[in-house]
C-alpha cells in the first residue's frame, strides 16, 4: 500500500473536498453538510457510514453524476490535481482520470465482456484500448476465457470484476468503488480485495466504499465515517479499527450498530459503553 496520510500532507492531494454541500429536491433534503476529504496519490481511501449516511452522494458529487439523481452541489468545491472540477461534466472527468465502478455493478447484460470493456474505453484510441484490455484481461482471466459470453449470464463476482476491468479501460488516476463487495461470498470478496490492492500497488488512487468494514479498513491507507452528513471521525485504517465505538457500529464486535457514531461516542464518553 501506499504512504501514509502525514507523507502523503507534505503534497498535494490528489482528490480535496472542501467544505461541501450537498442537497436534494430543490434544497429540501440535505445528504452531505461540510465534508472535508483528501486522497493523496497512491492511497487507499474508505469511506464507511450507515445507509443514508451520504457516502455515494460523495461519489456522485466527484464523478459528476449528482445532477443526474436530482442532487446539487450548494456550497464548497471538489478538486482534482488542484483544479475545480464544478463546470466539468462526467464524461470530462473521466476524461481527467477519475472511474468509478457503481454499487450493484450495473454491467450491460445484453454485451458480452469484450463489448462492455470497449464500451469502458470509449474516450481512448483503438491502440490505447487494446492495450487497456490486454491489461484488464491479465488482471481477470475469467473475463479473458468468457469473452464472447454476455454479461448478464455471469455470476455476481464475474460481473463485479467486469465492472471494474470496464472502469479500468479509461487507465484512471483515481478508481472509485461503492460497495464492490455487496451480495458476494466471501471467498469472492477476499478476491475483489486482493484485487483492489493490487489495483493500487500498480499506481491507481482508490476511493472505496464498503459494506464490510474490516476489509476495507485492513487495506486502507486513511479512512473516513460519515454520520449525520459529515464527516464524524477520521485516521488510517489500523487507527479506526482499533477504535472502540468503530469496531461496536461497523465491526460487530459488540452492540447491534442502529445507533449513531456521535451518540455511540457520547454514550462511551459518559460510561455509558463498557
Amino acid at each position: 500500500m501506499a504512504s501514509d496520510a502525514a507523507a502523503g500532507a507534505r503534497e498535494l492531494p490528489l482528490l480535496e473536498l472542501t467544505e461541501v454541500s450537498v442537497s436534494y429536491s430543490g434544497g429540501a433534503v440535505r445528504a452531505l453538510q461540510n465534508v472535508d476529504l483528501r486522497v493523496y496519490r497512491g492511497q487507499i481511501v474508505v469511506l464507511i457510514g450507515v445507509n443514508g449516511a451520504g457516502k455515494t452522494t460523495a461519489l456522485s458529487t466527484i464523478s459528476g453524476l449528482l445532477p443526474f439523481t436530482g442532487g446539487s452541489l450548494d456550497t464548497g468545491a471538489v478538486l482534482f490535481e488542484g483544479q475545480d472540477l464544478k463546470s466539468r461534466t462526467a464524461s470530462a472527468r473521466v476524461q481527467r482520470g477519475i472511474s468509478m465502478v457503481m454499487e450493484g455493478r450495473r454491467t450491460f447484460p445484453d454485451l458480452t465482456v469484450e463489448e462492455n470493456l470497449t464500451a469502458g474505453g470509449f474516450t481512448r484510441t483503438l491502440a490505447e484500448a487494446k492495450e487497456s484490455r490486454d491489461r484488464v484481461y491479465g488482471m481477470f482471466p475469467i473475463l479473458a476465457e468468457r469473452r464472447k459470453q454476455l454479461a448478464g449470464l455471469m455470476s455476481g463476482g464475474e460481473q463485479q470484476m467486469l465492472a471494474i476491468g470496464r472502469a479500468l479501460m479509461q487507465r484512471p488516476t483515481l478508481l472509485m468503488l461503492d460497495e464492490p463487495s455487496l451480495g458476494l461470498a466471501p471467498l469472492i470478496v477476499e478476491q475483489i480485495k486482493d484485487y483492489i490492492v493490487e489495483i493500487n500497488a500498480e499506481g491507481t488512487s482508490v476511493l472505496l466504499i464498503e459494506q464490510n468494514a474490516a476489509m476495507a479498513l485492513s487495506i486502507a491507507d486513511y479512512a473516513y465515517v460519515l454520520d449525520g452528513k459529515s464527516v464524524a471521525r477520521q485516521g488510517t485504517g489500523a487507527d479506526l479499527l482499533a477504535d472502540p465505538v468503530v469496531q461496536e457500529l461497523y465491526l460487530g464486535v459488540a452492540g447491534e450498530g442502529r445507533r449513531s457514531f456521535r451518540g455511540a461516542y457520547e454514550e462511551r464518553k459518559r460510561g455509558r459503553i463498557r
